[in-house]
């Protein structure tokens, strides 16, 4: 074996300045030996990820075993979805009967009056649920990061929508909702506000509006703590000299602590992006896409395709639309986990 093959990419540690050693009345200058696999950090940022790679091969021996168990759960799923994705697949649940399409069920797809309506839904429920989940969240943190009688009952409270189940929470705001039955359509009514109880769920301009609350209210808590853990790292004496120099709350915080927690705000947006755009069991629980498909996003457009219509080809050639949607947000995730990370020191 070639000597140095099996090279660490660690940081090396760093090499010892010569130290005299004193000898009787001679002056003997001795060095520690000098590492060899030392990494130079000005060169390691020049890299490319395979040239990283490859200098830290040895070390993915460590973690091969997790790497194949990987690729079995994920990796040949991902194979599998894609390869049938370019096939048309029979109503049934036989895969003997299908026959080679190219990129028929992608143009299909694409050209489809119903995937741009699904699209624009998505986009409405995604992108509400994420910033009215954030700002909520951001605002309890801001609270509960100050001292105040009772500040643990209140984390406590604010933390119930997050630890109950998503099929339960659906149900209760189901009933809720109810054009009946429902507490929001009574109160609406004995306040004066309308003179029938309101249609949530069964209306199609109320529907998709009346799911973004539902999920707003259940995903704001994971932000909060996010934020919070993020806002308990902010330094006393950075807003204390802000404070004598005549910063004004606001100023502070603007100036003082979003820029502190530039990193949290954008790993925090990110997840709350890909949980909402992956979210499946508010919108099919609650309305199963409807009424007439006004609350269809992808993922419930998937499961109908597949479960619904047994086209499994329709369906993989969408899931892999949304697989490469995916993949761009997860290149900014993980350029945002690599925000500000220190390199191998000199």
């Amino acid at each position: 074996m070639r000597h140095g093959a099996s090279k660490s990419c660690s940081a090396a540690s760093e090499r010892p300045a010569a130290t005299p050693a004193r000898k009787g009345r001679a002056t003997v200058a001795t060095a520690a030996p000098v590492n060899a696999n030392r990494v130079d950090p000005r060169r390691y940022r020049e890299l490319n990820v395979l040239q990283r790679m490859y200098r830290c091969r040895a070390d993915y021996l460590y973690v091969l075993p997790s790497l194949g168990v990987m690729f079995l759960v994920i990796g040949y799923p991902i194979y599998y979805t894609v390869y049938l994705s370019f096939f048309n697949t029979p109503p049934s649940l036989s895969m003997d009967e299908k026959s080679f399409a190219g990129i028929e069920n992608y143009s299909r797809i694409l050209a489809s009056s119903r995937f741009h309506e699904v699209t624009w839904n998505t986009t409405i429920w995604t992108f509400a649920s994420t910033f009215f989940a954030f700002v909520l969240g951001f605002g309890a943190a801001l609270v509960l990061n100050r001292e105040f009688p009772g500040r643990a009952v209140t984390r406590g409270v604010l933390l119930v929508p997050f630890v109950i189940s998503a099929v339960a929470a659906s149900y209760v705001w189901r009933w809720i909702y109810h054009s009946d039955f429902g507490v929001l359509g009574a109160l609406a009514v004995q306040m004066g506000f309308s003179d029938t109880p309101l249609n949530f769920l069964d209306s199609i301009d109320y529907a998709l509006p009346s799911l973004i609350v539902v999920n707003v209210w259940k995903e704001f808590p994971f932000a909060m703590l996010l934020m919070l853990a993020g806002l308990q790292t902010v330094p006393d004496q950075l807003l204390r000299a802000a404070t004598v120099d005549g910063a004004s709350v606001w100023q502070r915080f603007w100036h003082v602590t979003v820029p502190h927690l530039k990193g949290v705000i954008l790993i925090t947006v990110l997840l709350l992006f890909v949980q909402n755009i992956n979210h499946f069991t508010i919108p099919w629980v609650m309305t199963g896409g409807g009424p007439a498909g006004a609350s269809d996003i992808w993922i419930t457009q998937i499961y109908q395709i597949a479960f619904g219509r047994i086209r499994f080809g329709l369906a993989s050639a969408y899931s892999v639309i949304l697989f490469a949607v995916m993949i761009v947000i997860g290149y900014f995730y993980v350029k945002a986990l690599a925000f500000g990370d220190e390199r191998p020191n000199a």
